[in-house]
């Protein structure tokens, strides 16, 4: 009986908060399919592990209270930040759709990869026009969202020598963090590092794989406390 009892707890508990949260999806823009957000998906593990605790820690009576309890409790805890990094997240990829930069989740972590083309002209420091758009509407989320860090990853292609691409990585990413914070982006959000030829996402052997490694990131990650 108390096993009937606890189960039916934790059913009614979780159908609610299961039904509210799996509401909460994004469309991706470049597949159009739904799917449930990052958060969404901590917030649900939270909401059974908080019902279980929750059934488990009240008295025969109010083992239905207690499952609701906790799994409220579990899912704010579960999605947490989360929650904050996904409105982010849609709001980027809605800003940047078309543009030719890529939007890539990683945990709690936003990479957004802009391609050469989007931002120098080949082994020159001068942000393109095109760059300046993309970097505007990344401003635009950067001053809603106030609590997330942006670190500017500058790369070339193995072209030249070790050092002259450290340093023509340095100078790029440094370029792109003025632009962020000419733009009223507070500086102590912004921090820019030139990983010259090192981490290619592609082959240096063909134009095409060259193309892919001249780059640069932005990662966002939460400022913590």
């Amino acid at each position: 009986m108390a096993l009937k009892l606890n189960s039916a707890a934790l059913g009614g508990a979780l159908m609610g908060t299961v039904l509210l949260l799996s509401g909460c999806q994004t469309t991706d823009p470049y597949t159009g399919e739904a799917e449930n957000s990052k958060a969404t998906n901590g917030a649900l593990i939270g909401a059974i592990s908080g019902a279980v605790i929750g059934v488990a820690s009240s008295s025969k009576k109010d083992r239905k209270k207690g499952a609701l309890i906790g799994a409220a409790s579990g899912a704010a805890v579960g999605g947490g930040i989360g929650y904050y990094m996904d409105a982010q997240e849609e709001k980027l990829r809605k800003q940047l759709q078309s543009t030719g930069v890529t939007v890539t989740r990683n945990g709690n972590d936003i990479m957004l990869n802009m391609p050469n083309e989007v931002t120098f002209e080949v082994d020159k420091t001068e942000l393109s026009q095109r760059a300046k758009d993309v970097l505007n509407s990344v401003v635009l989320v950067a001053q809603e969202f106030d609590k997330t860090k942006l670190n500017v990853f500058g790369f070339t292609d193995s072209s030249g020598s070790e050092s002259y691409n450290q340093r023509l990585s340095q100078v790029r990413a440094s370029e792109v963090a003025q632009y962020l914070t000419s733009r009223n982006v507070a500086g102590s959000r912004v921090v820019a590092t030139g990983m010259g030829e090192s981490k290619p996402i592609a082959s240096n052997d063909t134009p095409q794989g060259r193309a892919q490694n001249r780059r640069v990131e932005i990662v966002l990650t939460p400022i913590e406390g």
